[in-house]
């Protein structure tokens, strides 16, 4: 399971008139721990802020239960999901409602590309709101060495062909 982060920077930025202005954007960054977003997130904005002077101002475990991000969009849509839970405890229903970001060109179209990711879900559901969210980017973990393979790893056919 995924663990996303948001991590708030503040940097100076310079606007089209030379003003400069102190600004706090939040970013979306995977990561298993509060270090390791940290240390991603001082990696990738080292890239973005020229100079690199910038501080992070807060790192908090997110609750998105999902992330649906496509590339033909910048745009990023928080979408609140709910759906009925038996408590099996009381024998009573509860609601239950989980938190989706989804990139998109609009709402209609966040709505559209939500409803396609959850079709396969078996519990009625709805969803009571999708807003735009403020993140400006997401960080994904990408490793360099995926498409190599561990040393300890053995393909499964050797195993099957014995």
């Amino acid at each position: 399971m995924t663990t996303w982060f948001i991590c708030k920077v503040k940097y100076l930025k310079i606007d089209e008139q030379g003003n400069a202005k102190q600004i706090t954007e939040p970013y979306i960054v995977d990561a298993v721990s509060f270090t390791e977003a940290e240390s991603r997130i001082y990696k990738e904005m080292e890239q973005r802020v020229p100079g690199a002077d910038f501080t992070i101002a807060d790192i908090s475990r997110s609750n998105f239960e999902d992330i649906f991000y496509y590339e033909d969009a910048d745009t990023l849509y928080k979408c609140k999901v709910t759906y009925s839970d038996l408590d099996t405890q009381n024998q009573k229903e509860k609601k239950v409602s989980k938190y989706m970001l989804v990139s998109a060109n609009n709402i209609k179209e966040a709505y559209e590309r939500l409803e396609d990711k959850l079709s396969t879900m078996i519990v009625p559901y709805e969803i009571p709101s999708i807003v735009i969210s403020s993140f400006v980017d997401i960080f994904t973990y990408e490793s360099a060495n995926m498409s190599e393979p561990t040393a300890n790893l053995r393909p499964l056919a050797s195993l099957e062909s014995k």
